[in-house]
């Protein structure tokens, strides 16, 4: 409570009652009004409730409209202020300001994301002198968990996973004081009354007086594979740059060849392992702390199993102070893995993960402080200059997207099934999950639906309308098939893309669409996946696709490219009866002879457009993986290898044939083009096509905006050639950003398509 200085004449008082929108809960935003009230001499009250942030202020006139415009251009670092909505009420004669008790209601609060350790609390936790030096949980309002503790809105202690630890005196007096950074700061706490953290498992031989974190450390150091408890999850970590240590996680978890993700100390041993260009170097020293996709330094110290192959590295900083101290005790770069076996959802409680992470991890740095929601680190990359979103979790969730049409009923909208994310939303407003996972296990579908009556319970959206794909197999159809006393609504894969980038952007459409990637369910029953289409919220229509070919063994043809690779060559009247030349080292002659009767009978070989596909099997063509341990794997090694000096393109015109185009390079192989040649005129082939088919799709429709989404458009190379094409013909390029290109954004899409057919 504070004094309002002398009492000023009813005649010249002002009163206001504000309603401030957007994230203004766990970012330390009371206390910044608190202050800001005692700055300008002004009673009244602040108080949370389910909608977000209620104020009454009152005071002279021209300080309480200083005070209003301050809320929205003053606020901390953490809030994001959409609006401040204002009414003039009665007088009341009030002397004090005051922080009022939270009331509930109808959930309308935005929650706030994790937030990346702040300096202030970084020099604490580095400071021998501080009582919370080397704590592992210190934070405050401008940082720390959020999105992960909190279990319902308001957001007060008592409502996360905070709410078993009670505050020392010390830590109790900061809460209170107006004047502290931790006042009305949730998740306060010190090593005197807040959460613990302890190793579970192998002790090092050099242990001595090492506090939790300094003993797992030192584990690390001796080649132990760690399992780490962090803000949204487990991480499986060791030394990046021991080789043995990393062999070992491989096998052990089973990953064959997926890169890992690495974190870094600190910006300066970032800079030690990958080139960082400004943007970059913002987007991980970002709050959300994410992981960076960047060009691998040639003498970066890890080892060659950290990503095999791959011209990337994934590079994060610390994010929590646990983390701070473990990467600085280390000694090195750790690899910073999600703690699961392949295809499993990551382990968030400590049950869980000494049962499901016990024949990986030699020892676990565990702690008490109960996770609520299990949430993966996100993963960005810059292309053509901008962030783009790879994979949208940790740091970004749960940050609100606006819809350009209105839901006039709540809706979920269900996602697809790889990289499976769902959405919730209400009126202007939807809410994209977490990633969480493909859904082809009962665990991930598990994971999948108490995160659905998570965002319900915590957005207050109970669902009249259920949006999902086109697929009848997907185990993410069946869940909304399964609810009952709703509306379906069934949106096609594509149309999902499209509509995602238009809503992202605002913009309602219509628009001409190059929606590219694996597989997509078709309006005709097909397997799409190179499309253009014209369309806008409510509806589509095909414009053109690239040349359909079989899918020799249906799935068996992604895990295997060398079969796309040959189903082409059929489909291209080539030289299809004999192993091409780069390929004759992993192929024999009579399964390649199998695989051709498939593709030239159609018998077990359904058929698609899909441009990954296509991708892929001028991969397996130079012999880049003609078979693959994880999806994409082979279309990402071809873009790795691209030749950016070389000239020139494969003919590929804009109705999108590539018949004549395979032909073309097996030709080029054949005469011993190097496959970085024949990678860098694939690229540029089917930008200019893309371009020129886009461009006619445009004209003819009278439209000016062409996207440019799908899994697909997350290759750096294509995406900037073909953006760069485009507008060089005077048509305006939208691209996702602030979600993933890729089917972790097919939830919003449908979300927005639901409301702009009434939903």
């Amino acid at each position: 409570m504070i004094g309002a200085g002398p009492p000023i004449a009813a005649s010249l008082a002002r009163r206001v009652r504000a309603r401030v929108d957007g994230v203004v809960q766990g970012v330390g935003f009371r206390p910044f009004v608190h202050r800001l009230a005692a700055e300008h001499g002004l009673a009244g009250f602040v108080r949370n409730d389910a909608r977000g942030v209620e104020i009454e202020v009152e005071g002279a006139a021209d300080a309480v409209e200083r005070f209003l415009e301050a809320l929205r251009s003053d606020g901390p670092p953490l809030a994001s202020v959409d609006a401040v909505h204002r009414a003039a009420i009665e007088v009341r004669g009030s002397e004090t300001f005051e922080i009022s008790p939270s009331v509930g209601g109808a959930a309308d609060a935005l929650v706030s994301a994790d937030a990346a350790t702040c300096a202030d609390c970084l020099a604490e936790l580095r400071d021998p002198a501080d009582r919370r030096h080397r704590y592992p949980f210190v934070n405050c309002t401008n940082c720390g968990p959020r999105f992960t503790i909190v279990r319902s809105v308001p957001y007060d202690r008592p409502a996360t996973t905070m709410a078993g630890f009670t505050m020392c005196a010390a830590c109790q007096t900061e809460y209170d004081d107006p004047a502290d950074r931790r006042f009305h700061a949730q998740p306060n706490a010190c090593p005197a009354c807040g959460p613990k953290a302890w190793v579970h498992g192998g002790r090092p031989a050099e242990a001595g007086d090492l506090d939790a974190v300094g003993l797992a450390a030192a584990l690390l150091r001796d080649g132990a594979i760690l399992a780490v408890k962090g803000i949204g999850g487990f991480h499986l970590a060791c030394r990046a740059d021991d080789e043995a240590a990393v062999a070992r996680l491989r096998a052990r978890k089973h990953r064959e060849e997926r890169p890992f993700a690495l974190m870094a100390a600190d910006l300066e041993a970032a800079r030690a392992l990958v080139a960082l260009d400004d943007e970059e170097v913002a987007l991980l020293t970002s709050p959300a702390r994410p992981i960076v996709l960047a060009r691998r330094l040639a003498g970066a110290p890890v080892a060659a199993s950290v990503a095999p192959g791959s011209r990337e590295l994934g590079v994060m900083l610390p994010y929590s102070p646990l983390h701070h101290l473990l990467a600085g005790d280390a000694g090195g770069p750790l690899v910073m893995t999600s703690g699961n076996l392949s295809d499993e959802p990551i382990a968030f409680t400590d049950a869980d993960a000494l049962a499901r992470l016990e024949a990986i991890a030699d020892a676990f740095l565990l702690h008490d402080r109960p996770i609520h929601t299990r949430t993966d680190d996100s993963v960005v990359r810059v292309i053509g200059g901008r962030g783009a979103v790879l994979r949208r979790s940790r740091g970004l969730v749960p940050a609100s997207l606006a819809l350009p049409v209105a839901a006039g009923r709540p809706v979920l909208a269900c996602g697809a099934e790889l990289k499976s994310t769902f959405c919730v939303a209400r009126g202007s407003r939807a809410w994209v999950s977490h990633h969480v996972g493909d859904l082809r296990n009962a665990e991930t579908l598990g994971s999948f639906r108490e995160g659905i009556a998570h965002f319900e319970r915590l957005f207050d959206v109970v669902p009249e309308v259920v949006a999902h794909d086109l697929h009848p197999d997907y185990l993410s159809t069946g869940y909304a098939l399964d609810r009952e006393g709703v509306e379906l609504v069934a949106v096609q894969h594509h149309h999902a893309h499209l509509a995602a980038c238009l809503a992202e952007h605002g913009v309602p459409g219509p628009a001409v669409g190059a929606i590219y990637d694996g597989t997509g369910y078709g309006a005709d029953g097909t397997a799409w996946g190179g499309e253009i289409l014209v369309g806008d919220l409510v509806s589509f229509e095909r414009a053109g696709h690239l040349a359909a070919v079989r899918l020799p063994g249906g799935d068996r043809a992604v895990r295997e490219p060398w079969r796309m690779a040959c189903s082409w060559l059929v489909a291209a009247g080539g030289p299809a009866g004999d192993v091409p030349l780069h390929l004759r080292a992993h192929v024999d002659q009579e399964r390649w002879t199998a695989v051709a009767r498939l593709a030239a009978s159609g018998f077990a070989a359904p058929v698609t457009t899909s441009m990954g596909r296509l991708f892929d099997a001028v991969a397996a063509l130079c012999g880049i993986h003609p078979v693959v341990t994880y999806e994409g794997q082979a279309a990402i090694q071809l873009e790795a290898l691209a030749d950016a000096g070389t000239d020139g393109a494969y003919f590929f015109e804009a109705d999108l044939d590539a018949r004549p185009l395979i032909l073309e390079i097996l030709a080029d192989l054949d005469a011993g083009t190097a496959p970085a040649v024949v990678s860098a005129r694939l690229h540029r082939a089917v930008a200019g096509a893309t371009a020129g088919a886009c461009a006619a799709a445009a004209s003819s429709a009278g439209l000016g905006i062409v996207v440019l989404s799908g899994g697909v458009f997350q290759n750096r190379l294509l995406a900037a050639l073909t953006r760069d094409a485009l507008e060089a013909l005077g048509l305006r390029v939208l691209m996702p950003e602030r979600l993933p290109a890729n089917d972790g954004g097919i939830s919003y899409g449908q979300a927005a398509v639901a409301a702009a057919r009434g939903g």
